[in-house]
């Protein structure tokens, strides 16, 4: 905000506060002068001057304010403060005393509020008195690093609070030390005190945005079975919605406050995934099985989620959180504007699946707020008219005198709503330690109230804190808010109405330029490399998913694994976005790989023309369509493929199996030829790596064939020769009879009956067995049995040598 915006406007009684005012003024005068009157020399007035490095040396005395409470008193309430003193210096405390001094008129403006939080050393005549004597707590001696804890409560009543207002509150330790032996302030500790007793007139609406955001955990791989079981990268989400866990807490704390909650879907459905039954990688490639009790937190968390949002203020990003000017920088010519439209149009359904509440999608979210004019491009460009851009980068020009609405008409049907810079980084940083979190409370509260004071017209405020509270600041932020909704300044809406609230006529809706996006922004934005990276992955995509049958199983997990490759959570994480990017990468290209060809090792091929044979494995769990394959000769002169150089077969496996396809070839003349198989889409893309391999030719001419036949006629003729003179000589045998009975020669009777009979050279055999006629299956080949005229097909590599079938 300008400062015009710091000056304060009318107020509820402006005379009672012009009173006030003047009698401070008349009353402190005489007090000064007598101040200023007195010997530099003089202990006691060394009190109201000596700094707390001056009186206790180097490091000085640290004063924590650990609570406030009530954090915004009304009439009849009693102010507690608690916190602890540390003796920083190297020299004892001793006589001491801690009490609390509250400015006796409000603050004006809030950059005064700003001024005053930053100040550290007690600043004689600015600091207020302390407030009556009995209102304090002794510290008789604290030694060099030593603590001790106070808790002092002081009716309101006797605070002396007059107007409504931003007070100034500051808790002292006065005393001595041992080389300054007289009453001095060793140290102060400021904080605020806002102040409105009775209902403001005019109350400013507030919006309040609640993020339930977080980084990204789900990779692009699935199981094969039918529900496609997640893999996780870790189980660190598991740790993030456990009891205490950060999306837990903020689940929690957001349930019991009225905002408008902001969700991101992929930490919906990476929950939901969880809940299901998922798996967790291994630093081995491995995975395994997520635990049962992680399942059951993801349930409880999601039935939690579920009830909470129920008639409440939701908005959804895109899935993912994509970053939306890493994409209008960087990203605009890689194809990511479409992936963002996807990622935009996902988010309602998702939300809505998991916890049956419709969401508004019509809100992007930039960065911390900080927007120019291709931001807004690229943001509207995925169906949202609504940005939400922050003060700090939306900044006042007008010389404004209060804090104007939040919705600016930015141009083209676009709105920006301006959430207020002050109150939306009130809770960055450690809110771990008691002493920070009731600052940050108090400095928000005074914030907030300013506004109100600001002039008597209503205002309607947006505060979008950090995109992932830790779980400390969602405690330190709740605290706030529950104040707000009790205070008597403010009253809550919701996000879409503060965007339809009528804008101040003041107020700017310049969008900024190119050029003052913020520095430390820029360092921190995705590289050009990673939008390559997605646009080169939507190319293998496209190619892969045409051959599929089921294609969701594929084109669904890696739709969403490119929004989160975009999303705004790797700010600050190269190296882990990298990692996730090519895990992405590497998995893709391992599933397109399951589908292939066979490496063929040579081949030889004899005759004129015969059938080689091509095999394609499918390794994924659906079956293939939609693929060619072509066979092609690279010297068609002398091995052509079907008709010409090359001939294509359509290609349909079935999941988990390969099929074989036989390309008739003939041949022209002798010698090896290279030939190509390769795999096509069936718009003519080549799909997978091609498999050469070589066919050598060797053509038999009708003179050889002469040859073998004239062996063949001569083989049969002695077989002729043969079988005559067996008969013959079986004959002569039967005539003359067995010599010596069943005991003949050349002949030997078992006992179980089985005759085995001797051929001898001169052919003097015995008689045939006489156990029956020889059955079909003990030929080794049956005369019936037509030959094969291919090989049995097979998976496997073919062998050194491979004959193609003729």
């Amino acid at each position: 905000m300008a400062e015009a915006a710091d000056i304060q406007g009318t107020s509820p009684s402006p005379a009672r506060r012009w009173l006030r005012r003047s009698g401070v003024l008349l009353a402190g005068a005489p007090l000064l002068a007598g101040l200023l009157q007195l010997p530099l020399g003089v202990p006691a007035q060394a009190s109201e001057k000596a700094s707390v490095a001056d009186a206790a040396g180097s490091g000085g005395v640290d004063i924590s304010i650990d609570s406030l409470s009530p954090s915004a008193p009304t009439d009849g309430d009693t102010v507690t403060v608690s916190g602890s003193v540390t003796n920083r210096s190297k020299q004892t405390v001793t006589d001491a005393h801690v009490g609390i001094r509250v400015g006796s008129s409000p603050l004006t403006t809030r950059s005064a509020i700003d001024t005053a939080a930053k100040l550290t050393s007690f600043q004689p005549g600015l600091d207020a008195a302390e407030v009556s004597g009995k209102y304090v707590e002794k510290v008789a001696r604290l030694a060099a690093g030593s603590s001790q804890n106070f808790s002092i409560s002081v009716p309101v009543k006797d605070l002396d609070l007059g107007d409504d207002g931003v007070y100034q509150l500051g808790v002292s330790l006065t005393g001595r030390t041992t080389a300054q032996q007289w009453d001095q302030v060793l140290g102060i500790k400021r904080t605020f005190l806002p102040w409105q007793p009775d209902e403001a007139d005019t109350k400013t609406k507030t919006t309040y945005l609640w993020p339930l955001i977080s980084s990204v955990h789900l990779t692009a791989e699935t199981g094969s079975d039918e529900q496609q079981t997640r893999v996780f990268k870790n189980d660190d989400l598991a740790k993030e919605i456990a009891p205490g866990g950060r999306l837990d807490q903020l689940l929690s704390l957001g349930s019991g406050l009225d905002v408008t909650w902001v969700l991101d879907p992929d930490v919906l459905a990476s929950v939901d995934a969880m809940r299901g039954g998922y798996r967790v990688q291994q630093a081995d490639g491995t995975t395994v099985a997520g635990s049962e009790k992680n399942r059951a937190l993801a349930k409880a968390w999601l039935d939690k989620l579920e009830k909470s949002v129920q008639g409440q203020k939701i908005v959804a990003l895109p899935f993912a959180d994509p970053d939306i000017a890493s994409i209008a920088h960087s990203g605009k010519i890689t194809g990511s504007l479409s992936r963002l439209k996807d990622a935009t149009d996902v988010a309602s359904d998702t939300v809505y699946s998991i916890v049956h509440v419709k969401p508004s999608t019509d809100f992007t979210w930039p960065v911390e707020g900080a927007i120019d004019p291709s931001i807004v491009n690229v943001a509207t460009s995925a169906g949202a008219d609504k940005v939400i851009a922050r003060s700090d980068s939306v900044r006042e020009t007008g010389g404004l005198a209060y804090t104007p609405s939040a919705a600016r008409p930015i141009g083209g049907g676009t709105t920006a709503v301006v959430a207020d810079e002050r109150l939306s980084t009130a809770f960055q940083g450690d809110m771990l330690k008691a002493g920070s979190s009731t600052l940050a409370v108090q400095k928000f509260l005074a914030q907030s109230l300013m506004i109100n004071l600001q002039d008597a017209d209503q205002r309607s405020i947006v505060v979008a804190p950090q995109r992932m509270p830790t779980a400390s600041q969602a405690q330190t932020m709740a605290a706030a808010l529950r104040t707000l909704q009790q205070g008597n300044w403010s009253e809550f809406q919701g996000l879409a109405a503060a965007a339809k609230a009528k804008p101040d006529p003041g107020a700017t809706t310049r969008v900024p330029s190119a050029s003052s996006y913020p520095t430390a922004l820029k360092h921190q934005q995705l590289p050009a490399s990673a939008f390559d990276w997605m646009q080169a992955t939507q190319t293998k995509l496209d190619k892969f998913k045409v051959i599929l049958t089921d294609r969701s199983r594929v084109v669904t997990p890696f739709g969403l694994a490119m929004d989160r490759g975009m999303s705004t959570s790797w700010r600050g994480r190269p190296d882990e976005a990298d990692t996730f990017r090519d895990g992405v990468e590497a998995y893709l290209d391992g599933l397109t790989g399951l589908v292939h060809l066979i490496k063929k090792s040579d081949a030889k091929l004899s005759g004129r023309s015969a059938t080689i044979p091509v095999t394609v494995q499918n390794n994924l769990v659906q079956g293939v369509d939609h693929l060619m394959l072509r066979l092609t000769s690279q010297q068609p002169t002398r091995l052509k493929i079907g008709n010409g150089p090359y001939d294509e077969q359509s290609i349909k496996v079935a999941g988990e199996h390969s099929q074989s396809v036989k390309f008739p070839t003939s041949t022209k003349a002798n010698g090896p030829v290279k030939v190509v198989a390769q795999l096509y889409t069936e718009d003519g893309q080549p799909y997978g790596d091609p498999v050469p391999f070589e066919v050598k030719v060797t053509e038999i001419t009708s003179t050889v064939m002469l040859v073998i036949g004239g062996g063949v006629l001569l083989l049969v003729l002695a077989g002729f020769r043969m079988y005559t003179q067996r008969k013959r000589a079986a004959a002569r045998l039967t005539e003359e009879g067995p010599e010596d009975g069943p005991e003949a020669e050349g002949v030997n009777k078992d006992t179980d009956g089985t005759v085995e009979t001797e051929d001898t050279d001169d052919s003097e055999a015995g008689p045939e067995s006489t156990s029956g006629p020889k059955s079909v299956a003990d030929d080794p080949e049956h005369p019936s049995d037509p030959t094969p005229d291919t090989a049995a097909e097979s998976a496997d590599p073919s062998g050194t040598g491979e004959r193609v079938d003729r």
